[in-house]
């Protein structure tokens, strides 16, 4: 692992990217239940042994998911992604390496893998997630009641027009 301090600015973390495999599913979930815990949504309407099911059974299977790894075995996962074509699944850092960019390394991996865009959903109380993605060069395209989720709750979906598109 590697550390940078911008002048004036947060420590950032340079972390290690690689491809998700069955044996991750724990780490995964971990990730998914404390950085949701951590995070100013709703809380899941799953249990943790949903969630860790879900991740094993579905996400595992159903999507291309991403690890961030921060430490020499690549074992320390403090961030995760899910793509499925066209969609940003998940997106999550663990509460402690928030703000350190590791979520930036996510993005931008997500974005090199499907560069015609992307879109994913955030909730309307998640402020800091939708300044991170309009940072990002994502824009609203739409705003529900949240009769959609399962926490109903507003959310707000975000699409980024890719690098092969004008603005």
């Amino acid at each position: 692992m590697s550390r940078v301090r911008r002048p004036g600015g947060p420590e950032r973390s340079t972390v290690s990217l690689r491809r998700a495999s069955p044996v991750d599913a724990d780490a995964v979930a971990d990730v998914l239940i404390r950085s949701r815990a951590a995070a100013d949504i709703p809380a899941s309407v799953h249990d943790a042994g949903d969630v860790r099911r879900w991740v094993g059974e579905q996400l595992l299977v159903d999507a291309e998911v991403w690890l961030a790894t921060d430490g020499s075995d690549d074992s320390d996962v403090v961030g995760v992604l899910a793509l499925t074509p066209g969609w940003v699944e998940q997106l999550f850092v663990t509460p402690e390496h928030v703000g350190q960019g590791v979520g930036t390394q996510l993005l931008a991996h997500a974005m090199q893998r499907q560069p015609d865009g992307l879109q994913l959903w955030t909730f309307v109380s998640n402020r800091g997630a939708q300044r991170f993605y309009e940072r990002h060069g994502f824009v609203e395209v739409e705003r529900t009641d949240g009769t959609g989720n399962e926490e109903r709750a507003p959310d707000i979906r975000y699409a980024w027009r890719g690098r092969s598109r004008t603005p």
